[in-house]
């Protein structure tokens, strides 16, 4: 029998790092939200390693804060460690990380999300969505409970058909032993959806106690730590270290001895795995000419002794992890408490979906996270904000928000999957973004405040906060241009820089331009009257010295952007354009692209195929506008 659970705007499946910012931006968009996972114990969980961040992926989460939504808050409140990297090269790799105590961060989010007005939380496992009128509508769970629904945004992670692989031993599991999600996936198949077969996996995590620090390196995070969101401006959190130790020629002996053991080599795997997180047993295959291999002790949490052994991802058999642990300087008496596995599962051919992140062949369903194909808490969590906010603006009968490549990474990430597609689990890179200089760290909320604000998602007070740091640091820009000085008011402070001095006069901005010269300068000289936090100097200092290049890619973005505003219309039949290479008329009509820059970004489509698509876009629209 079934049982009315009721109707909502928005019916989130899957309570990961994707499904919490999915339901948190449309609840807080004012829509009417459930969300619904197999086990309300693993809201926000993290399977794999406690922590945020990192090149690329720390860019993500900034954004997601500047759009309105909850990562960067939450790791804020309950970070153990964190760390600023690459912090010897140029601002557009500067990356934050953080170490999460792994057992807060879900409890935290668990209770914001249990707050959060117009948002619903459920136990149960969806098996079938409703198709109605050639929509979806909402969904029925393994009890027979019906949620009818304006939108349904699916956010599974590795659940669908979930496969956990450990030496010869094989049995279905979702992540860390919970239930996996077999019929909903049978069911996505049935409806017409292209589901693929990919892999990802875990290393083992052992006891404190049975680690020897002294054979490794310690790791501690900044002294003075800057934080993911905007809003946090300081915390009292302890912060815990990290240790670094390598594999020795005894762990890749052990390895190499037992390939015949290991389901990577045996065929047992089926599914693709992720290329920039290998399993050490890959590792030691693949790069067989290095010695060692980095590997770095975690804590999980301050009142849990488990540490996570980043770098020795793993499938081989219980056994033999635990001497490969063991024959690693520091480990040699080590406990394993928990085995690392290999887990495989379905995910979405990405190219289903539209930018927005809604499906074509289904109108009202929305995909988001791992099931879209990619690897990561921040993709999953970048994709579901926008997932999110665009079913919320679906039943407000508003236009979808879709970030371009210029924006932000979460915008090269979504353009990545739905135009290229992926033949394994993506991975954010700062290298797959052209636009480095433009998308980052310290602006994302330049770049994306004004889109949280306008859609409703950034409240009025933060936003006011905002468009004063921004008017400071304009005034503070203008003033250094303005400001004139003469060699005796600078230049002992320009020598404690060790650069060179002055002999006529110069105004503040020409100083600031030298590679040397750092915003302190300024400090000693001629303090700003503004009375400028840490941040806004950053931002004046990194504005100043790469004006040059910013300038540079903000006109190539301005030309793409002319590409992006050429719309293709839906109706478009590519087998009746004369002249397109055969490839890119099979190419054009399975992604269907939504714009001429996006259409020259498919694989498969020549310059050639973009001039003759322009060509007959500009006769289509003559035609349409005299039948108009």
């Amino acid at each position: 029998m079934s049982f009315d659970g009721g109707s909502y705007d928005v019916v989130v499946i899957g309570a990961g790092h994707a499904g919490c910012e999915a339901a948190l931006a449309a609840a807080r968009m004012g829509c009417r939200t459930l969300m619904i996972t197999i086990n309300l114990d693993m809201v926000a969980f993290m399977p794999c390693n406690p922590s945020i961040g990192g090149p690329a992926k720390g860019h993500v989460v900034r954004e997601i804060d500047a759009l309105g939504g909850e990562m960067g808050r939450n790791i804020d409140k309950t970070f153990i460690q964190l760390r600023m990297l690459n912090t010897g090269k140029g601002p557009a790799v500067h990356a934050l990380r953080a170490q999460a105590d792994k057992f807060l961060y879900q409890h935290a989010m668990k209770e914001t999300m249990e707050k959060t007005p117009n948002l619903t939380l459920r136990q149960g496992m969806v098996e079938e969505l409703i198709v109605e009128n050639g929509r979806c509508a909402g969904v029925i769970t393994k009890t027979g409970t019906v949620y009818h629904s304006k939108t349904v945004i699916l956010t599974t992670g590795t659940y669908l058909r979930g496969k956990v692989i450990m030496g010869e031993l094989t049995y279905e599991s979702g992540p860390n032993n919970q239930q996996p999600s077999v019929r909903l996936s049978e069911h996505l198949r049935e409806l017409g959806f292209d589901l693929v077969r990919f892999k990802t996996g875990t290393p083992p995590r052992v006891h404190k106690d049975t680690i020897d620090f002294s054979k490794t390196e310690i790791q501690p995070g900044d002294e003075k730590p800057k934080f993911f969101s905007f809003e946090t401006k300081s915390s009292d959190n302890e912060q815990l270290p990290c240790w670094l130790t390598y594999t020795s020629e005894v762990t890749h002996q052990i390895i190499n001895d037992n390939l015949h053991r290991a389901p990577m080599f045996t065929g047992i795997i089926e599914g693709t795995g992720p290329r920039y997180c290998p399993s050490i047993e890959d590792k030691v295959v693949r790069f067989s000419d290095k010695s060692q291999h980095q590997i770095f002790l975690e804590p999980e949490g301050k009142n849990t002794a488990e540490y996570y052994v980043q770098g020795l991802s793993t499938s081989l058999p219980e056994d033999v992890q635990l001497a490969v642990l063991r024959s690693i300087p520091g480990m040699e008496k080590v406990e394993m408490m928990r085995n690392g596995y290999a887990i495989e599962y379905d995910a979405m051919v990405p190219t289903q979906l539209w930018p927005s992140l809604e499906t074509k062949r289904l109108p009202g369903l929305f995909t988001a996270g791992q099931i879209n194909g990619t690897s990561g808490y921040e993709e999953a969590a970048g994709q579901g904000v926008i997932a999110g906010i665009n079913a919320a603006r679906k039943v407000q009968e508003k236009e979808p928000v879709v970030l371009d490549r210029s924006q932000g990474y979460i915008g090269v990430l979504i353009d990545d999957l739905v135009t290229k597609g992926t033949n394994e689990p993506y991975r954010l890179l700062t290298s797959r973004a052209e636009y480095r200089l433009l998308l980052r760290h310290d602006n994302a909320d330049l770049r994306l405040t004004p889109i949280g604000y306008e859609i409703g998602l950034i409240p009025e007070q933060r936003y006011e906060a905002f468009l004063d740091k921004k008017e400071r640091v304009e005034r503070e820009i203008t003033r250094l241009r303005e400001t004139k000085v003469k060699p005796v008011d600078v230049n002992a402070a320009l020598a404690e820089y060790e650069s060179a001095p002055i002999v006529d006069g110069s105004n503040l901005l020409t100083l600031m331009r030298r590679p040397e010269v750092a915003y302190s300068f300024v400090d000693l000289v001629s303090p700003s009257p503004e009375g400028l936090d840490e941040e806004m100097k950053e931002q004046v200092e990194i504005q100043i010295k790469y004006a040059g290049y910013i300038e540079k890619q903000l006109q190539h973005v301005e030309k793409l952007q002319k590409m992006e505003k050429k719309k293709i219309p839906e109706d478009i039949n590519y087998n009746e354009i004369h002249g397109l290479a055969m490839e890119a008329r099979q190419k054009l009509t399975k992604i269907a692209p939504i714009s001429i820059g996006q259409a020259s970004r498919i694989a498969g489509v020549t310059p050639a195929d973009i001039s003759i698509l322009l060509v007959h876009l500009e006769h289509y629209n003559r035609v349409t506008a005299a039948k108009g």
